[in-house]
């Protein structure tokens, strides 16, 4: 059985299609909090990187899926800043909602925020944003809902939207171009 059927039992490309036209931010928040273990840090005793990366494409992942409620794959990392160190006995949040959708692919932000257990002190410790693209049965980009942002930060989200993806247009033709240049000196 695909990957897809087990994904979307049952549903037609006209189902899939005639779903809601729009859906709000907040329908596709997604939090996740785990403690940070000695196994998941460096020799500095703090998270190593990767896998806080993984920790973001995967809440990030559900986000988008949750919008798409098909299955999505990530086209870009778009951005990653580490701000704060996160160490062994934090606790680490991860919240991402989707922010911006165009036909087939979603802008999802993530915030990830740690927190000293011990005295309750936390601190905004990474901010991302990744691309998610749609695929439809035929393992197609497929057309997803609108979005709609409610709340102040939502609003602000979304209309700073446009400007990174023109970023990320660019910075993907930039990637193509590479690609070629290495392709073609290794032949």
């Amino acid at each position: 059985m695909s990957f897809f059927k087990m994904m979307t039992p049952n549903r037609s490309n006209e189902e899939l299609i005639d779903m809601k036209k729009e859906k709000r931010m907040s329908e596709t928040r997604t939090i996740q909090t785990s403690n940070v273990l000695p196994p998941d840090t460096n020799h500095y005793g703090t998270l190593f990187g990767g896998k806080l990366m993984a920790y973001i494409d995967n809440v990030a992942s559900i986000s988008a899926t949750k919008h798409a409620r098909m299955p999505v794959v990530t086209a870009s990392t778009d951005s990653v800043d580490f701000l704060q160190p996160i160490r062994v006995g934090d606790a680490v949040t991860l919240e991402s909602f989707v922010t911006y959708t165009g036909r087939s692919s979603m802008e999802v932000f993530v915030r990830v925020t740690t927190e000293k257990l011990l005295t309750g002190e936390q601190s905004v410790a990474a901010i991302s944003f990744l691309t998610f693209v749609a695929l439809g049965p035929d393992g197609k980009p497929a057309e997803i809902p609108q979005i709609i942002a409610e709340t102040e930060e939502e609003k602000w989200l979304n209309e700073t939207a446009v400007n990174r993806s023109s970023h990320r247009k660019a910075r993907k033709m930039h990637s193509m171009e590479l690609a070629a240049f290495f392709s073609k000196n290794q032949q």
